[in-house]
């Protein structure tokens, strides 16, 4: 009988009533297999095993017997046994879920049925986000997943973490902020960079030898104390890997570039300084970088430029702005500032499209008859002189009071950009409208107030012409030959059904009916549940939850479609100020308008998924110091009771959204006293032992606030039914 019968045979046994020898061959197996590569004898197995009966002990030899005889073990001359298995090594990155065990996520899914548990014990040392080589246990384990063990760290994705510094008299840790690193990091003495006790620092690892439980590091920044505005927003750039300041190279180019636009240059360009045009972005921008320009042309259509800051023009290959650009590729927008891909002197001067002055751009522009139907489109070079710049409040009120200047040709640009939006719907393209907040400061970044920012006309008409310039230029340049010239295609997958089905299980249990019968259904049921929780307490949940049962949008070469927007091919060029890809197609716009050939695609492909890795940085850095001011706000609101609903129910708490504040909160099981509450997950609920009493998701309830802590961004509720009250806990610092 070979190693694979035997292993069957196994599985069969464990079906029914497993005999003795059969689940000792199994540990056994199991054992070695985990070793591969090492030789034991029969007594370092037993005791590796802690077999401590006699009658077992007794079979061990007889089993190693059988199954050196099935070919499954490999024994020496001296007694030594050993796996004969050639196991499956598999690189991928870890999900160190929690201190207990990690999840490896295999680069090639084709390779393993689904993650990989490992043990804490059999990590090698790596931490979260690491790529790793794992040797794959030929046997699921006891939880019926696939499991193995760490054999190499192949990368680390960091090597440096923010924490809290703890100093005792002979030694010190820095106990890092990331949810996810589980180890406290040692540090000498003489490495701590003058940080005192209880300062917020950034630790870099320089050493982790085998067999230390902690890897030691030395203090490069030293951030403050925690819990200052300053400290924590520093705090969240470091956890995240984010820049402090331009660099002095990328900056000097910057300042040495012309502001004088030549004859020559606008020679080379469809000259629009004399038709109208105007910007319209937030208050409070300084990088103004699409304009809108509109006349009526002879024939009653309609023409509507789509302009775009043109800062290729400015920001040359192989230089150092091109290298910070690429490096950064993207802005990134946190509650209190910006940080930003290019220089100031680029992003808040030469390109941006400010009122008044003549700017350089690349436009996409459209004929469209009253009906918004395009009849005619022009890719291509633009200079254009912006005569007004508007916030959205202003616009909207020239809109509502039909008043102020420019406001029939807002308003008729309004109409039309309904009408695109009305056809992009029917067309199957999903309308998620999703909750932001935004948080008032004073002047030392504590938070005043919270805020909902409110999508109107406006806004909506901006995005409309946005995303219809961002299509015909993808379409044109697939159009151009087939797709088979190299481009940068913003493209989403078609979601998983059976994600789907699971999300449609948590509508249900918000009291929403949510059916699929087929992937052509989907975009029609999402837009109807998304129309009927507009202004609903749980919107902004089942918003998060539908939205993380989609793909990930993501930039590549693949001339593939975009589902959520309903589009066969979209791409990324409105936005050059605050985002690479977005100079990448221009670059390759220029290049196709100019004829040129198509460029290898690997190397494109390579900047795209670093793109795509960048923006999903800068996305999670945006999230923590929301989370960061949320659980600010909520340490120094007013100690009341709060409606919230529930939006997640797990075995060691009830996540509670106030909804108030948009605020998550954790009640914690340990904490609910009244009864002895289990989880049940098929149905995502608490059930009480005693009371029956059920929590749900999507449940009512009233909470109040009783500690909330800044290092983990937590905020710890209880229910306000609780009759003993507890004494609330201040911000722990």
């Amino acid at each position: 009988m070979g190693r694979k019968q035997h292993r069957k045979n196994n599985s069969k046994n464990q079906g029914g009533k497993q005999t003795d020898a059969a689940s000792l061959a199994r540990s056994i197996l199991q054992f070695l297999d985990a070793h591969y590569g090492e030789e034991f004898n029969s007594k370092q197995i037993i005791k590796k095993l802690e077999i401590r009966d006699a009658i077992t002990k007794g079979g061990v030899e007889p089993v190693l017997s059988k199954l050196v005889e099935a070919g499954s073990v490999s024994r020496n001359p001296r007694n030594y046994y050993s796996s004969t298995q050639d196991p499956e090594f598999i690189e991928g990155i870890v999900d160190f879920v929690n201190p207990r065990f990690a999840f490896i996520v295999p680069l090639d899914p084709e390779k393993v049925d689904g993650d990989i548990l490992v043990k804490e014990a059999d990590m090698k040392q790596a931490l979260d986000g690491d790529k790793v080589r794992v040797m794959v246990y030929p046997l699921k384990g006891k939880t019926g997943r696939v499991e193995g063990k760490v054999l190499e760290v192949v990368e680390r994705s960091r090597d440096e973490f923010v924490g809290r510094v703890e100093i005792s008299p002979r030694f010190a840790f820095v106990v890092p902020d990331f949810k996810k690193m589980h180890k406290d990091i040692f540090v000498h003495r003489g490495e701590l960079n003058g940080a005192q006790h209880g300062e917020k620092v950034v630790v870099k690892l320089t050493e982790w030898r085998e067999g230390d439980k902690n890897p030691t590091g030395q203090v490069t920044r030293v951030l403050g104390k925690a819990g200052e505005h300053e400290v924590e927003i520093h705090s969240i750039m470091a956890e995240f890997g984010l820049p402090f300041e331009y660099p002095e190279e990328p900056e000097k180019e910057a300042e040495a570039i012309s502001e004088k636009i030549t004859a020559k240059e606008i020679k080379k360009r469809k000259d629009f300084r004399d038709v109208l045009t105007f910007t319209i972005d937030p208050a409070d921008a300084k990088d103004f970088d699409d304009a809108i320009s509109y006349r009526k042309l002879e024939n009653g259509n309609h023409e509507i430029g789509v302009h775009i800051a043109d800062v290729t023009h400015y920001v040359q290959p192989k230089t150092a702005l091109e290298k910070e650009a690429y490096n950064r590729a993207t802005s990134v927008y946190l509650v209190d500032r910006t940080i930003p891909m290019l220089p100031e002197r680029l992003s808040n001067g030469l390109c941006s499209l400010r009122p008044h002055e003549d700017k350089l751009t690349f436009a996409c522009v459209f004929e469209v008859d009253d009906e918004a139907n395009v009849k005619k489109h022009w890719i291509g070079r633009t200079v254009i002189h912006s005569d007004r710049r508007y916030a959205y409040e202003d616009a909207q009120e020239n809109i509502d009071t039909q008043s102020g200047d420019y406001f029939e040709e807002l308003t008729l640009l309004n109409v039309m950009a309904k009408k695109i939006r009305q056809r992009r719907f029917k067309h199957g393209a999903v309308n998620f409208e999703t909750v932001e907040v935004k948080f008032k400061l004073d002047e030392k970044g504590t938070p005043l107030g919270l805020m909902i920012k409110e999508r109107k006309d406006i806004h909506k008409l901006i995005e409309e012409f946005m995303l219809l310039a961002n299509k015909y230029v993808a379409e044109f340049i697939f159009n151009k030959n087939k797709g088979k010239d190299t481009f940068v295609y913003r493209t989403h997958d078609s979601p998983d059904m059976e994600r789907l089905d699971t999300f449609s299980g948590f509508a249900k249990r918000f009291g929403h009916e949510f059916e699929i019968a087929d992937e052509k259904t989907i975009s029609k049921a999402l837009n109807k549940l998304m129309e009927d929780i507009q202004g609903k307490p749980e919107q902004n949940v089942l918003e998060q939850l539908a939205i993380r049962s989609m793909a990930k949008a993501k930039y590549t070469t693949e001339p593939k479609g975009h589902f959520g927007l309903a589009f066969a091919h979209y791409s990324h060029f409105t936005s050059p100020i605050r985002r690479y890809p977005d100079m990448m197609v221009h670059r390759l716009l220029e290049l196709y308008l100019e004829n040129g050939k198509s460029p290898d695609a690997e190397a494109w492909e390579q900047k795209c998924v670093h793109s795509s890795e960048r923006e999903k940085r800068a996305a999670d850095a945006e999230r923590a110091s929301i989370k960061y001011k949320q659980v600010e706000f909520m340490s120094l609101a007013e100690d009341k009771d709060y409606e919230g609903i529930v939006a997640g129910v797990t075995e060691w708490g009830v996540f509670v959204e106030i909804t108030e504040t948009k605020c998550e909160g954790m009640i914690r099981v340990q904490d609910m006293d009244d009864d002895y509450y289990d989880f049940d997950q098929k149905n995502m609920r608490l059930i009480g032992s005693k009371t029956k009493k059920m929590i749900t998701l999507g449940d009512k309830v009233k909470v109040r606030v009783v500690n909330t802590d800044i290092d983990r961004r937590t905020i710890d509720l209880e229910f306000a039914d609780n009759d003993k009250k507890k004494p609330r806990a201040r911000v722990i610092r």
